[in-house]
């Protein structure tokens, strides 16, 4: 399969550049996925494809303000850092520009209260650092971090916590699950107050789940790993609402791959944790998630692979074709699809 057949042409007025006022108010794209049918509505209508029973899965994934400027010590060079992982405590994998710059044992300083190492060179701009400082880590890096806007966003952000979701709860994300930023905490009562169960899992997302695929057969793409979590509460309501055959709906690419991992370990929901390099391609035959809640999301990336292996590579182009028509709004302030 190639990469080539998940292109398609964006018009860069499109690429939503700052949050609309209001979270619920974006446009939603309904697409029928047996039917390739496509409905035209406004997110807070997405209540109305939630029906009593099923299960509502959100990524309570918290964003850390990752991106970091500090000073090469020995040559007092600017270096920025975005911290994409821990590995394990006070090591962290690192995005670094300028990386060539970098090497084992440079120190980088960002003020009196944190420093970092490099202790091991990785591809792509990638290093490895242990952290040096006082006090509590999360503390420092919201008063000397910026949040890790996408590269195609160029406008600053006003409002730094409109680049979380209103249930962000656990902190380690190098990027926001998009598409929960669309909820709105009053949506969500009326979630709750329609019998949905709202499950809470975690992934925290990296920077390789938004890179574009840069191999020609998309079989020989490697996927960055991430982090998960699912608690015995979440499992439990989930194999639930599966043996009852309600619906599991998917909030975000994130929240499926969190999904798809564990049932394809296992079997089942089980309480767990781990570290996922899921892949999901069309071919892939889904086994926890029946629908999902999604962004428009970039060109050739293997999030429009994942969506395009729910509901069909030809309904997904036909469906962006139609947003690009109707001037929605791209990737991650951009607007929303639901395919059921």
């Amino acid at each position: 399969m190639k990469t080539q057949q998940f292109d398609f042409d964006l018009p860069e007025h499109l690429i939503a550049q700052t949050p609309l006022k209001k979270r619920d108010e974006s446009k939603l794209l309904v697409l029928d996925k047996k039917t390739g049918e496509i409905k035209h509505k406004h997110f807070n209508n997405i209540i109305d494809y939630l029906n009593p029973g099923d299960a509502l899965v959100l990524n309570d994934t918290k964003v850390l303000p990752a991106r970091l400027y500090g000073i090469k010590e020995d040559t007092e060079a600017v270096i920025e850092i975005l911290m994409i992982k821990e590995i394990e405590e006070n090591i962290w994998e690192y995005l670094v520009k300028p990386a060539k710059r970098v090497k084992v044992g440079t120190v980088v300083n960002f003020g009196n209260k944190l420093k970092a190492e490099c202790i091991k060179i990785g591809e792509e701009g990638i290093r490895v650092f242990k952290l040096i400082y006082n006090g509590i880590l999360y503390e420092i890096l919201e008063e000397l971090g910026e949040m890790p806007l996408p590269p195609y966003i160029h406008e600053k952000l006003k409002d730094k916590d409109r680049y979380q979701t209103v249930y962000a709860k656990n902190i380690g994300s190098a990027a926001a699950p998009t598409a929960g930023l669309h909820f709105t905490k009053e949506l969500l009562e009326k979630v709750k107050e329609k019998k949905i169960e709202i499950v809470y899992i975690t992934l925290h997302v990296g920077l390789g789940t938004f890179r574009p695929v840069n191999v020609d057969d998309i079989n020989n793409h490697k996927m960055h790993s991430e982090f998960y979590m699912m608690t015995k509460e979440a499992a439990n309501t989930l194999n639930e609402v599966k043996k009852n055959n309600h619906k599991i709906v998917s909030v975000g690419t994130t929240s499926t791959r969190t999904l798809e991992t564990i049932m394809n370990l296992y079997g089942t929901f089980k309480e767990c944790s781990g570290w996922t390099d899921i892949f999901i391609y069309p071919g892939y035959e889904f086994k926890a998630v029946d629908n999902l809640i999604t962004n428009f999301h970039l060109p050739k990336s293997t999030l429009v692979m994942l969506v395009s292996a729910l509901a069909g590579t030809k309904n997904i182009l036909n469906a962006y074709n139609e947003a690009i028509k109707n001037e929605y709004r791209f990737f991650s302030f951009g607007d929303s699809m639901f395919i059921k």
